[in-house]
């Protein structure tokens, strides 16, 4: 049984949601601010699970029923400004409503064909809503967006909303109800039947279904829960704009799930907090910072097909055979190399990133607490050989790594 199975899972997701916002280093308003991020990308991330890590179709237009969704909320929640009394937590469903209308409307085009002709549509619908979104001012509103307020809506249980912590909450709630739901829907027959027409959509028809009306079933499911993402956007940043339906955002949550673990229900939470850390936090550090999210991405793909969530299950199997030990150990005697190679290439990177991008910054900087002169080639250097050293260490050392695998897997099938 997988672990999403159990009822503990959701147990200890829920305390987990529920403490989060508590804990030392994410009690001010920026970290309660990231943690809501955070849980917006897990519910856009999850619905996107559903289509390309459930049912096989490659979208790269997934952010135009996040957008709409967002765009139908932040109207309503101007209207409830203006007096419609309907209290602010419920207003997201106007997001899940709008992206599941045009999620059919849009998905009984799209789901006609799969595979590459899929994907390319998505893309052209993609381009074509943001377009429009340009096009459009009086429902889009221009480059300016769309905007309201969430403190002017009814009291609900006497919170206002102005704090993040309660609009963290809100996020949280809607976050546990659409992972169950999702997770409900995958596990009926026409979740299993998404399965089957991801794997071998000739046999499915064979059998007697129809795999255009299962992947168009599985694409409108998606698209409602995108709104519900795209409503719980617009009432955490209190403006919806043309951004919300780019491609930008169409290609950060196919990273977040393939990141995370492409078919990994919980893959897909941990690609959205990974992701979403590395937009708010990294970019604090670094100007550079997109260049080691594409690293990572082909690092993941190349090295790591199963993702984050495929890392974690492997271990977990290794622990559960006791099977761990010699892992570790090969762990102890890469750490070293890996560490070298890691800073070697960054410092690289961040070098040259600052002499091509921000000449006049000067060639004075500093970089991990040391001052250097990057118009002398002694920072270059230094860190090619640091780097050059670190590689040729893990092509020794690797090979131990991948033998105590080995053997944790022959440990871990014996004990089944």
């Amino acid at each position: 049984m997988t672990p999403q199975g159990r009822p503990a899972f959701w147990i200890g997701g829920a305390v987990l949601l529920a403490v989060l916002p508590w804990i030392p280093g994410l009690q001010s308003d920026f970290g309660r601010s990231l943690l809501s991020q955070m849980g917006i990308a897990a519910v856009f991330a999850l619905s996107y699970n559903l289509l390309l890590g459930q049912t096989g179709l490659l979208s790269f237009g997934h952010a135009v029923y996040f957008g709409l969704g967002g765009y139908a909320a932040i109207h309503l929640l101007r209207a409830v400004n203006a007096g419609l009394p309907i209290p602010l937590p419920l207003v997201p469903l106007a997001g899940a409503v709008g992206g599941l209308a045009f999620g059919i409307v849009l998905g009984a085009l799209t789901t006609r064909r799969a595979g590459t002709i899929f994907a390319l549509i998505s893309l052209g619908v993609g381009e074509l809503v943001h377009a429009t979104s340009l096009m459009l001012p009086s429902f889009f509103g221009g480059e300016e967006g769309v905007t309201a307020s969430r403190t002017k809506a009814p009291a609900f249980f006497g919170l206002d909303f102005g704090s993040q912590v309660e609009v963290y909450y809100v996020i949280a709630a809607w976050l546990f109800v659409a992972a169950l739901l999702m997770y409900a829907f995958m596990r009926t027959p026409v979740g299993r039947l998404c399965n089957a027409v991801r794997d071998n959509p000739e046999r499915v028809e064979f059998i007697g279904y129809n795999p255009q009306r299962v992947r168009f079933i599985a694409f409108s499911v998606a698209a409602a829960f995108a709104g519900l993402a795209g409503g719980l956007h617009a009432i955490n940043y209190e403006i919806v704009a043309a951004e919300a339906v780019s491609d930008t955002r169409s290609g950060a949550v196919l990273l977040m799930v393939y990141i995370g673990g492409v078919g990994h229900f919980i893959g897909a939470i941990l690609g959205a907090v990974a992701i979403t850390w590395l937009q708010v936090s990294l970019s604090d550090y670094t100007t550079a910072w997109l260049l080691y999210l594409g690293l990572l991405f082909m690092g993941i793909v190349v090295y790591v097909p199963g993702g984050l969530a495929g890392l974690l299950m492997m271990h977990l199997a290794a622990l559960r055979a006791r099977a761990m030990a010699p892992i570790a150990r090969s762990y102890l005697l890469a750490a070293a190399p890996a560490l070298a190679l890691t800073l070697g290439a960054v410092t690289l990177i961040e070098i040259a990133y600052r002499r091509s991008t921000q000449p006049e910054a000067g060639a004075l900087m500093k970089l991990f607490w040391i001052p250097m002169d990057t118009a002398t080639p002694w920072p270059w250097l230094g860190a090619a050989s640091l780097a050059l050293a670190g590689y040729a260490l893990l092509r020794v050392v690797g090979p131990r790594v991948a033998e105590a695998w080995r053997r944790a897997g022959e440990e871990i099938h014996a004990r089944g």
